[in-house]
């Protein structure tokens, strides 16, 4: 994959939302010169085909800003939705409502830089050949709406399931699977995977983004015990080449990343 033409955000001091920002504001400044050019041809931008073109430019300088792949769609659709948005004729309680609603839920994002990834069906049937002989435990790091857990506790019903997930719609909808599922091998748990002792698990799962993963490393590294295996969908170790790589074929290629009897440091 080629580097960014600029250093990537998260190498820089001043965080992807910031980044973010003033792509939007350059973004915004590209399509105003863009008017100012076609004035004197009697053109004159529509709002909407203004909020698009500013959300193209503000894609753009995020991709080449090295911003991470999740932070590109917003880029994109932040100002053409923010537009659509003013001018739909709703309640003010109705955008109050989905403020708060999308806020618990990605409330942590901005500060983690890990956006609410959903591991796909297929992903969880390749995980079931790759966990240990039975009994074990297995931790879910970021298990977002518990499908991970809910999926491989019907499976593989000799282990017994955790999840650990910080954003508090995604943990609630979770727990709630499990008690309504009656899963008695599988526990929701609400809080943050750094505050997460790994030594107590046999198998650790993450699906999170490039930005932690150095320093989950270093944490499974120090904490998780001989025999343990780590594994990550999609997001690779840059530092530590993993022991296996499972391909699978769902919508978004996805890749599993497995890495062998570590030993704490």
């Amino acid at each position: 994959m080629p580097a960014p033409l600029l250093a990537p955000a998260r190498q820089r001091r001043w965080p992807p939302i910031v980044i973010a920002l003033l792509a939007q504001l350059i973004g915004a400044a590209l399509t105003v010169g863009v008017a100012y050019v076609l004035a004197p041809m009697d053109v004159v931008l529509r709002p909407i085909v203004a909020a698009l073109l500013t959300g193209v430019f503000a894609a753009v300088l995020g991709t080449l800003a090295g911003l991470d792949r999740w932070w590109i769609g917003i880029q994109l659709l932040f100002v053409p939705g923010a537009l659509l948005a003013s001018s739909a004729a709703l309640p003010r309680w109705v955008w109050i409502t989905l403020f708060a609603v999308l806020a618990v839920t990605y409330w942590s994002t901005f500060r983690s830089q890990v956006p609410l990834y959903l591991s796909s069906t297929k992903v969880r049937a390749a995980l079931v050949p790759l966990l240990p002989p039975g009994p074990f435990t297995f931790m879910d790091v970021g298990s977002g709406l518990g499908g991970v857990l809910t999926d491989l506790s019907t499976q593989r019903v000799d282990g017994e399931y955790h999840g650990i997930e910080t954003a508090p719609v995604p943990w609630v909808i979770s727990w709630l699977r499990i008690r309504l599922g009656r899963r008695a091998n599988c526990h929701a748990h609400w809080g943050s995977l750094w505050d997460c002792d790994l030594s107590r698990y046999d198998v650790v799962f993450a699906y999170l983004s490039p930005v932690p993963m150095a320093a989950l490393w270093d944490k499974v590294q120090r904490e998780m015990k001989p025999g343990s295996r780590f594994i990550s969908n999609t997001f690779a170790v840059m530092s530590a080449p993993p022991d296996q790589v499972v391909p699978v074929d769902d919508l978004h290629k996805s890749t599993l990343f497995v890495w062998l009897h570590h030993r704490a440091q």
